[in-house]
């Protein structure tokens, strides 16, 4: 049988495995999962006569090693940080690689070595990146076979609770790393194209220049923007474009009301609270404010912040139980945004019977015989359950896609690379609409940007 070896049984890893096994037989595959936690592994492999677990620690390189060379390809779904060590044995054993993470510098530093022996490393083929990548270049290839020149191109994405499952003031629940939610846009200021120019958006303003979006049968959205929504410009070949941007999806409001955490500094994780683990919810909002012996911790903050207390943002804070003097951190040597993380978690953590859901919109303006047009194309994806999430099925199938297709011939291209070519997004895409994720393609009137925005 052809073994397949998946490095990691995270929450992504579940429909990832099942793709597998539900073809192991048409397919004669037999797949291993590794973890540190071999009780992850063995509930992902459920007892499936064509698929095993075994504890791989990624730090032991003897029981790495044994397992990547028993292998006929390898998927890592570890951290992203991690893969390095993986890539690095695929390339010693050569076998082929495939992940859901960012390309980084360091997996970029294999590429020649990886061409010299015949490898694919893919990279980037989960949801976003990946689905993202390929939905992309599928229109852009397509309006540029017609003679048309892009002038725009958005993308945005979004996970979020499904809406049966949206009981919430800020519409939102974490459904998936939630550090990564609550540090996100930090580090340098967001960078995009707007009509030509360069624009730039600072960590403190960002949540605040945000632009709505509507999605036929969910409604409305906003989006704020991501840090570099150049960084695809030149791998898409879109060099000569006037607007390139990229955001991440919310429901309306939320950013209004987290702009609260950012602007009162609780989203930091550079300098650690004295005394963390003892500090009530309370405590480590007070933290924040002006000293005052008379003013209550909530006074203190809707006058720093101009919050009404008929506002909306005062009722989300509310919700969060920040001024509870009771519930404790229980954090030692914390920072403000691992204690934010932990406040959120109470309320923002999924309940057993919740659905996610994934939400995407891309914008493609172009010129084509004189006329300039606008292409509008969105998915929506609901989870089944806590295992079969839309964030897994997102991730997790085109993972699988893209593994099987390697391992069958039918990609071909060598290299560290990732999905914008047609010979792997044409069938993973098509293969996906099996699997309920379909986009639906509007074409109209070229609007430019989103006169409802706040990024001009």
């Amino acid at each position: 049988m052809r073994k397949i070896l998946i490095i990691g049984a995270g929450k992504s890893t579940a429909v990832l495995v099942k793709y597998f096994q539900d073809k192991s037989i048409s397919e004669n595959l037999h797949v291993t999962i590794g973890d540190i936690s071999i009780s992850n592994a063995l509930n992902l492999a459920e007892n499936h006569p064509n698929c095993n677990g075994i504890v791989l620690d990624v730090f032991d390189i003897s029981s790495r090693e044994k397992a990547i060379q028993d292998a006929d390809i390898v998927v890592s779904m570890l951290p992203a940080r991690f893969h390095i060590e993986v890539a690095k044995d695929c390339v010693r054993f050569e076998k082929n690689l495939v992940t859901a993470s960012y390309v980084s510098s360091e997996m970029l530093a294999l590429d020649s070595e990886v061409r010299e022996k015949g490898l694919i490393f893919m990279n980037e083929i989960g949801v976003d990146p990946g689905i993202d990548h390929m939905s992309a270049m599928q229109v852009i290839d397509r309006i540029r076979k017609k003679g048309g020149k892009i002038i725009l191109f958005e993308s945005f994405t979004g996970g979020l609770v499904a809406p049966e499952s949206d009981t919430n003031l800020w519409n939102y629940k974490f459904t998936w790393n939630p550090r990564n939610v609550v540090i996100a846009g930090q580090g340098s200021a967001a960078e995009f194209l707007q009509e030509g120019t360069y624009k730039y958006i600072p960590y403190h303003k960002l949540f605040r220049r945000t632009e709505f979006l509507e999605v036929e049968g969910y409604g409305r959205f906003e989006a704020y923007a991501n840090r570099n929504s150049l960084k695809y410009q030149s791998i898409y070949g879109l060099n000569n474009i006037l607007t390139l941007y990229r955001g991440t999806i919310r429901r309306v409001g939320f950013s209004k009301a987290w702009n609260i955490f950012v602007q009162l500094g609780m989203t930091a994780d550079d300098y650690v609270l004295k005394n963390s683990e003892s500090m009530s919810y309370r405590d480590f909002t007070n933290s924040f404010l002006a000293y005052s012996p008379t003013d209550s911790v909530e006074l203190k903050l809707r006058h720093y912040l101009k919050i009404d207390q008929d506002d909306s943002i005062w009722d989300k804070l509310l919700e969060l139980d920040i001024f509870n003097p009771d519930k404790k951190v229980g954090i030692p040597e914390a920072t403000p945004a691992q204690i934010l993380q932990k406040i959120l978690m109470d309320t923002w953590t999924l309940d057993p019977h919740d659905k996610d859901m994934i939400v995407m919109y891309h914008k493609f303006g172009y010129e084509l015989l004189g006329e300039r047009k606008q292409i509008d194309v969105t998915m929506a994806s609901i989870g089944e359950d806590q295992k079969y999430t839309a964030m897994a099925k997102t991730v997790g199938l085109p993972v699988a896609m893209a593994t099987l297709r390697i391992l069958n011939k039918e990609i071909t291209t060598i290299g560290v690379q990732i999905p914008i070519h047609e010979e792997i997004y044409a069938p993973i895409l098509k293969e996906l609409e099996d699997y309920g994720i379909i986009f639906k393609e509007i074409t109209g009137e070229y609007l430019g940007y989103n006169p409802d925005g706040a990024r001009g």
